[in-house]
């Protein structure tokens, strides 16, 4: 029953004809099927955010200096950049560190929005396919790349990946166990902490930001091993899967008596069943997308400048520790979930607006006086970010039908996606604005 081939047929059958119902398997089997889609699920979390984090983590190398054509091997894993406005207090770049977060998050953003409009309907071994070969490009071309421009490019193929990705392993999460959903969320955090803390501990140790990237090409491969080889055939099952007590109590988003739905089954909802629920959905989607607008501008905008001249830790050392801390909050709280449930997300947008706008009059003022005090708030933002993301899309497989369930899956993930585009493209001038005056 845990054969792929049979699996990925089902999911790409777009006629989808009704087979006789099969025989309940033994208990033992259960058992075995349920550990292999955890830890499958925790595996896709992990490889398809991990070249999205890794460019993040390299933005402030990408940018600060183009290496010459034949010289690869020989260069300084922390550089001292030749870039930078030397009179701001900043020590800015020329190019702010959004840039590479614009070219990291716009193709997510147009998948995403295409999303809905049937792109998640596509055949899934394709989708996943594309999303493998896409993230290993991307670390490739950075890795070979002599100028800011194409490595932008690698970083794009590394966003198209992610994005693709999200969008096929979210709706999918649809016809499993609801429990998959915490393991997905754990292994995206677990991404963002293994790729930071990776890059960060590869060229602390010496190695090249060249050879850091060329050294990551088995994260693609063990992506499409996940899902080609681990994940069991998506049969009809409890869709709860954990003996929740409060699911009968929750309002759905849309009322429905429909049966079990299967893979591809919300090609056949109306355009106004469409609306309705995403109408629905809007009470979860406007506060991750406020959580996600204030900690990526933090990230993008704020982090590169928050720099204090006067530690042990040079420019670039104290951007990649920032990105580590952040993503170690992120991988905690989205592994929370069996602990801490949070209904109103609503709670985690205001309190990470707050540490935005705390953070924002540091940048101006500076009035903290220890770099220590920035990496408490940075974890905390971390913490503050994962918990949105989780919960949100915890509360919405709840509380939506099963008939509905993919199409709301699919249409949510544009939640972070829009808050962090518009973050950058706010960063962006804010950078060039304080670097100027300060």
């Amino acid at each position: 029953m845990g054969g792929c081939a049979g699996s990925r047929r089902r999911l790409s059958d777009s006629e989808g004809e009704e087979a006789d119902p099969a025989p309940r398997p033994p208990p033992q089997d259960r058992q075995g099927a349920h550990w292999k889609n955890a830890v499958g699920f925790w595996l896709l979390g992990l490889c398809n955010n991990f070249s999205y984090v890794v460019m993040l983590s390299a933005a402030h190398d990408i940018l600060s200096h183009q290496r010459a054509p034949g010289n690869q091997s020989h260069v300084d894993p922390d550089p001292t950049p030749t870039s930078h406005n030397s009179s701001s207090r900043f020590d800015c770049n020329s190019v702010s560190t959004a840039a590479v977060l614009l070219a990291d998050i716009l193709p997510t953003l147009v998948i995403k929005l295409l999303a809905p409009l049937g792109l998640h309907l596509l055949p899934y071994s394709p989708r996943v396919l594309t999303s493998g070969i896409c993230a290993a490009g991307s670390f490739i071309l950075v890795a070979f790349s002599h100028s800011v421009g194409i490595s932008l490019c690698g970083v794009v193929l590394a966003s198209i990946s992610s994005g693709l990705g999200e969008v096929t392993f979210l709706a999918l999460t649809a016809f499993y166990p609801r429990a998959v959903i915490s393991w997905w969320s754990s292994g995206t955090g677990g991404a963002g902490l293994l790729g930071a803390l990776s890059y960060l501990g590869l060229t602390q140790a010496g190695l090249s930001p060249e050879h850091t990237l060329l050294s990551m090409l088995g994260i693609p491969a063990l992506l499409l091993a996940s899902y080609f080889l681990l994940l069991t055939s998506p049969g009809p099952q409890d869709p709860g899967g954990e003996g929740e007590a409060d699911t009968a109590a929750r309002q759905p988003l849309i009322n429905s008596e429909a049966p079990e739905s299967k893979p591809g089954s919300s090609s056949h909802l109306s355009l106004r069943e469409r609306w309705t629920v995403f109408k629905g959905l809007l009470r979860y989607i406007v506060p991750l997308v406020l959580v996600y607008f204030a900690e990526y501008f933090i990230n993008q905008g704020l982090f590169e400048l928050l720099f204090f001249r006067n530690t042990f830790l040079s420019h670039a050392q104290q951007y990649r520790w920032y990105q580590m801390l952040y993503q170690a909050g992120v991988f905690a709280s989205r592994s929370s979930l069996r602990c801490c449930r949070i209904r109103h997300t609503w709670a985690l947008a205001l309190l990470q607006c707050l540490n935005l706008a705390f953070l924002l009059a540091d940048v101006w003022l500076s009035f903290l006086p220890s770099i220590y005090l920035v990496f408490l708030i940075i974890l905390y933002e971390g913490l503050l970010g994962g918990a949105a993301y989780v919960n949100t899309f915890h509360n919405i497989a709840l509380e939506t039908s099963s008939e509905h369930r993919e199409f709301a899956m699919a249409t949510a993930c544009i939640s972070d996606t829009l808050g962090i585009s518009l973050s950058g493209l706010l960063a962006l001038p804010l950078h060039d604005f304080l670097c100027q005056f300060s």
